[in-house]
């Protein structure tokens, strides 16, 4: 992962249980974006902690009265999930956003990856990312100063921020200001793309930089595009994340001569592990981490108990989101990622050559035109293949079929009923998940031992009555 701006700190999503009370403002802090003026801002602390004790407040659906009561106070001392409740935008802070909606760009010189007419259109769509959801609105000039000057350079290139060569920083933008505020440069020791894979997407870059020209600093949603790592993502396909839109329309206002239809998609949201409702595409290990999939994201949860929240394709670029299976098998040392009717093979982060393969040929019957979930059995050597309440087998060591499949699932599974969604295992017992329900299933005893919620590996679980 590439990092888009060196002066910002890479900060990762921890999900985890508080292990006892902590103070309001470490609560705040934590939960809330509540941060600490210095100097003579701080003398407006009060006011800006009361806003945010008014905003968990009405999150919880408390009397929202700005201080903390003693209702507040028991609820704050309440262990729950590590995921923050509000959007991880940031600002520049009051001020570092431009006095007005129309804005100048110049592009001063190009790229030699590319033809001008690649950089012009790509420069063009960037910005235009910022004003479909803004009053925000771009012209572009070709001589004299812009508010936003884009240009190409690399090691020291005339604002004392050097680049440092081939991958590392991709690019730097300034916040809105006279003079160098809001101007873009970029690395030009990159292989710069119009659409590949093989280089970076200028486009994706382009439109992160011009978040920091228009007054967006980094976001710690793994989702947003003011993420501080380089992810690929389709640029034909891009749909401007939630959290960047709360951003930008908090500091400009929404667009409001857009009329909602097809060609205005709902921003797309990052997946909370801590929502009740949260049905998961997929669950899987990767060498003693078990892995949680849910449209283009997934979570890694190690021994510590830590999770860290990712794109799927900030580590596999070629790997499809929204799959419908995984899992991994122990004895390869491969893990397979199932979508409709192909079959992608991972040696831990390197895409397998000769992938992806067609579903058949992992042993299931051609009739079979997509599956809800699999895992690999380490003492059967069975790998169990899940269509909805219904399961296959198949021997890996024989490389052939059971014989008398498909059963139903409440057959070699007694007590397990429903359709299952996910399935893996973890410390020696099985747990198959049928949408918001985790259950625990015991192979020695060939009995299930609990059900539990779906957040029950990212926080304390809690069995269902």
């Amino acid at each position: 992962m590439k990092t888009y701006y060196r002066l910002c700190v890479l900060i990762g999503l921890v999900v985890a249980v508080h292990s006892g009370p902590i103070s309001r403002q470490t609560y705040l802090k934590k939960f809330y974006n509540f941060t600490e003026p210095s100097g003579a801002a701080s003398k407006g602390r009060t006011s800006h902690m009361s806003v945010k004790i008014a905003e968990m407040q009405k999150f919880f659906g408390l009397e929202v009265t700005g201080s903390v009561d003693q209702e507040t106070l028991q609820v704050m001392m309440k262990p729950r999930c590590g995921v923050p409740d509000v959007a991880q935008y940031s600002t520049f802070g009051e001020g570092l956003k431009w006095q007005k909606n129309q804005l100048t760009y110049r592009i001063v010189n190009y790229t030699p990856d590319m033809s001008q007419a690649e950089v012009d259109e790509v420069i063009e769509k960037a910005l235009q990312v910022w004003a479909r959801v803004t009053p925000l609105r771009f012209t572009r000039i070709n001589s004299g100063e812009a508010d936003i000057m884009v240009s190409f350079g690399t090691g020291s290139h005339g604002d004392f921020y050097p680049f440092d060569g081939p991958d590392g920083t991709l690019a730097h933008a300034f916040a809105p200001s006279p003079g160098i505020g809001g101007d873009a440069h970029f690395d030009d020791d990159e292989f710069f793309t119009f659409r590949s894979t093989n280089g970076y997407v200028l486009f994706l870059v382009a439109a992160h930089e011009f978040g920091h020209s228009l007054g967006l600093s980094h976001s710690n949603d793994p989702g947003a595009l003011m993420y501080p790592t380089y992810s690929y993502q389709d640029p034909n396909t891009f749909v401007l994340p939630k959290d960047d839109v709360d951003g930008i329309q908090s500091l400009y206002g929404p667009n409001t001569d857009v009329i909602p239809d097809k060609s205005n998609p709902t921003p797309p949201a990052t997946p909370n592990a801590c929502d009740p409702s949260l049905v998961l595409d997929a669950v899987s290990t990767l060498r003693g981490e078990n892995i949680f999939f849910k449209k283009s994201f997934f979570w890694r949860i190690s021994g510590s108990s830590q999770s860290e929240q990712h794109l799927i394709k900030s580590f596999w670029p070629e790997a499809p989101d929204n799959i419908d299976a995984a899992y991994e098998n122990t004895a390869q040392d491969k893990v397979f990622l199932i979508k409709d009717q192909k079959v992608w093979a991972l040696f831990g982060y390197d895409l397998v050559k000769g992938y992806p393969k067609s579903l058949s040929s992992m042993g299931l019957p051609t009739t079979v035109k997509k599956i809800s979930a699999a895992l690999y059995d380490q003492k059967t050597g069975k790998t169990l293949y899940f269509t909805d309440n219904s399961y296959y087998s198949y021997d890996e060591r024989r490389k052939t079929m059971d014989k008398g499949y498909p059963k139903l699932v409440e057959q070699g599974f007694p007590g397990v009923s429903g359709k299952i969604t996910a399935a893996f295992q973890y410390r020696g017992m099985t747990y198959l998940f049928s949408g918001t329900r985790v259950i625990e299933y015991s192979p020695t005893s060939k009995k299930v031992t609990r059900v539990l919620n779906n957040g029950y590996f990212f926080q304390a679980g809690t069995s269902y009555t």
